[in-house]
């Protein structure tokens, strides 16, 4: 099968979350398993200055975006065997950032799907079979697909499935604007169509007319339908529940690997991990100018600061941790200045014990999952969430509330029988979640033996790419099989 991804982040070439990691490796494990799997970016400016000279360019034409006349270019690279594609407009994406001002990414994000429909066939020298759009920034695809092809007889082999990996964010504009960018006939103009509450919606568009709707758990998949959740899209979703898949996402278990990753001070594997931690424990903290003693239980977090991830259940316990438990926290992120300021705080409050580390870097992301004990999670939603699973990954036992990817991926300590990956809390309560990290730390000081079955139990489990790229093929095929382009004897 031929499957094109269509996606605003692609690691390593731009990234600002989850995204950007599924779209770097789930076509990877496509090819991988046999399938002809590519990519189309935005050409940010940050791409087209270091990979200028891998960059071949394949076609220019200009595109009619309402009242405008846009140039559009279409370049390509071979990145490691996985060819992808770049549209490149210097008006829309000749910007340092990915992600500028909400309303002219839509107009940018507008012109992005335009110019990738023009480009399918022959200007770009491959036809897919499935367009794989990707959260709102490619959500109105299947409209334009079936409103200016379909209709007109071309492109009807086409499909398209999308991909939600953040229900909160919709691509939301008024109806004039949206009407001019994208030229659709009135007809789309309503409720049943494109229009949410009465304007339009892309990711709600995305949902209505897409073949297939997945999303990144099996329990975020359940937990959109339900008004909580579902950001006012669950009777919509509810609707179209025979559609929508709960798919877990994968990591790159080779680049996240203790055993090779050149981050580490010491590389380790499970058979010693206890003193691979160790030892990078005691280099972080050197690092960091902090007092760390090797016993002592570290409590890591790596997160953009925002409300999702819980940093309010954090911050209202955060002092009673500490005074109270003979701990250390180390917090790594950047996000909404009130939390940035809030952690700040912390710090000057407990400067032995706590680092807030107000930044984003890799490396130290990755020196942060190798040296602490206990990694912390406690979400108010999680779609998927990619850092439970690198954190099992360097022996760093996830604390996690019960809620989308977290409750499908960490299985709760359970004391009967040894069994788990990882502790867990259900509800949104800030001492509940104290609570689970106290039983943590407990543990840790109280039963070092089922602590390291918890920690080898957690380097064990698989998130690697494969399973979920059968998944993904699967749906591809019953897409391509109930629209007439592939016959179930073929398969």
């Amino acid at each position: 099968m031929k499957i094109l991804f269509l996606s605003s982040e692609m690691a390593p070439f731009a990234k600002s979350g989850g995204l950007g990691d599924v779209v770097g490796a789930l076509p990877r494990a496509l090819r991988q398993a046999g399938h002809d799997a590519r990519v189309i970016l935005p050409l940010y400016k940050k791409i087209k200055d270091k990979y200028h000279e891998k960059l071949e360019f394949r076609r220019w034409a200009m595109l009619k975006l309402g009242w405008r006349t846009m140039y559009s270019g279409l370049f390509e690279m071979d990145f490691d065997g996985l060819p992808v594609y770049f549209i490149d407009n210097e008006y829309y994406f000749g910007h340092e950032n990915i992600y500028i001002d909400y309303d002219f990414d839509i107009e940018r994000f507008s012109f992005y799907q335009r110019a990738v429909l023009e480009c399918l066939g022959e200007p770009m020298g491959f036809k897919p079979d499935i367009l794989h759009c990707n959260d709102w920034q490619s959500g109105m695809v299947p409209v334009l697909l079936e409103a200016h092809y379909k209709q007109h007889g071309y492109l009807c082999d086409v499909e398209t499935v999308l991909t939600i990996h953040n229900l909160k964010y919709q691509g939301i504009h008024g109806r004039e604007k949206i009407q001019d960018l994208l030229e659709l006939p009135d007809r789309y103009f309503s409720e049943s169509g494109i229009l949410k509450d009465g304007v339009p919606n892309f990711l709600k568009s995305g949902i209505q007319y897409a073949n297939r709707v997945t999303t990144v758990s099996p329990t975020y998949a359940s937990e959109i339908m339900m008004d909580y959740y579902g950001e006012g899209l669950n009777g919509l979703l509810g609707g179209h529940s025979w559609k929508l898949v709960g798919l877990l996402n994968g990591i790159d278990t080779k680049s996240y690997n203790p055993e090779t990753d050149t981050a580490l001070s010491q590389n380790y594997r499970k058979l010693n991990w206890k003193s691979g931690k160790t030892a990078n424990k005691l280099s972080l903290a050197s690092s960091l100018d902090f007092a760390e003693r090797a016993e002592k239980p570290l409590l890591g977090m790596v997160s953009r600061l925002c409300e999702q991830k819980g940093l309010d259940l954090l911050l209202r316990i955060a002092d009673e941790l500490l005074n109270e438990e003979d701990v250390n926290l180390l917090v790594l992120g950047t996000g909404d200045a009130h939390y940035e300021q809030a952690l700040r705080e912390l710090e000057s409050r407990h400067p032995d014990r706590c680092r807030s580390m107000i930044m984003f870097d890799e490396q130290l992301a990755r020196q942060v999952y190798a040296a602490t004990d206990f990694f912390l999670m406690p979400s108010i939603f999680e779609p998927c969430g990619l850092s439970q699973l690198i954190a099992m990954r360097y022996g760093a036992l996830p604390i996690v509330r019960e809620t989308g990817g977290l409750k499908d991926t960490v299985l709760p300590y359970n004391e009967f029988t040894g069994e788990g990956t990882g502790f867990s809390f259900a509800n949104i309560n800030a001492h509940e979640f104290l609570f689970t990290i106290k039983n943590a730390i407990d543990l840790y000081w109280n039963n070092k033996q089922a602590r390291a079955k918890l920690v080898r139990q957690a380097m064990s489990a698989d998130f690697s790419w494969q399973k979920s790229a059968a998944n993904y093929a699967k749906i591809y095929r019953d897409v391509l099989i109930e629209n007439g382009h592939l016959s179930s004897e073929s398969v």
